[in-house]
């Protein structure tokens, strides 16, 4: 099978999926739990994963899957094997409190490296894909990410961890930030904040996240355009295409200015006491 025969399957799957959380959203009888004490899944993440599971493994027997409630065993990161990354709803949260920022991210990587990314919104009637080295898309139209040169004229997009005491360092970068850029969004998903990138909503993206959370996602911006790359040495091992942290994807001009900005946050140095 081809990369773009596997494209196309994994957007009908994604679609797929999109239906069942509009369906679950619509008759909110849907329960959910707290992973970890903090992190918020519902009856419906569970059952999504388990359809694409059993999707994928239906056309491709055999290949791993990386996902965020079924299959959340990083070891596979690795491997050279191929590799299906998936975050069934990425924006839970947005889900459970009826909010259009939600999201299934879909990639499928070989040798570490992101070859499809399928990230559909099915509250906001988006759908976008891409292939590796073959250019962006949101309904199937060629995406392009912004070209803005002026750190100040800036808009960025972030977000934060769960955990309360994880928050507090955060809060350094976000005031060099607001400082320095035209102003900040939080929506709730890494994924459709990586594809706002894509297509030039927002200038640049941080954060640290899971693979799933961003696997689809950092292709997407790639491949319209977008600088993509990390505030800091990844680890020895580590894919570059899988490593969530310290994320840092933005209009190539402003993206080592930017890198500098948040780097200069976390030592603490020029920022308002």
């Amino acid at each position: 099978m081809t990369d773009a025969e596997r494209l196309a399957l994994a957007v009908e799957i994604a679609r797929e999926a999109g239906q069942m959380i509009r369906e679950a959203r619509e008759q909110r009888t849907f329960g959910h739990r707290y992973k970890q004490g903090h992190e918020l899944v519902t009856d419906v993440d569970v059952a999504v994963d388990t359809h694409i599971s059993a999707r994928l493994e239906a056309s491709f027997p055999g290949e791993a899957r990386l996902s965020e409630e079924l299959a959340p065993d990083r070891e596979v990161l690795g491997s050279p094997a191929p590799l299906w990354v998936v975050d069934p709803i990425d924006g839970t949260v947005n889900f459970a409190h009826g909010l259009h920022h939600v999201a299934v991210s879909i990639a499928w990587a070989v040798a570490g490296r992101v070859r499809l990314g399928v990230v559909h919104a099915p509250f906001l009637g988006e759908t976008f894909t891409a292939l590796d080295g073959q250019g962006a898309h949101c309904n199937g139209r060629p995406i392009q990410a912004s070209r803005t040169g002026s750190l100040e004229r800036c808009l960025v997009g972030t977000g934060f961890p769960y955990r309360r005491d994880s928050r507090p360092p955060l809060m350094r970068r976000l005031t060099a930030v607001l400082e320095r850029c035209q102003d900040v969004r939080r929506n709730g998903s890494a994924a459709l904040d990586l594809c706002d990138v894509a297509c030039g909503r927002l200038d640049a993206y941080y954060e640290s996240v899971s693979p799933w959370d961003f696997a689809a996602g950092w292709l997407i911006a790639r491949e319209a355009g977008a600088r993509t790359g990390h505030l800091y040495p990844r680890p020895e091992g580590f894919p570059e295409d899988l490593y969530g942290e310290n994320l840092l994807v933005a209009s190539p001009a402003i993206h080592r200015e930017l890198g500098e900005l948040l780097r200069r946050a976390d030592s603490g140095e020029g920022i308002p006491r």
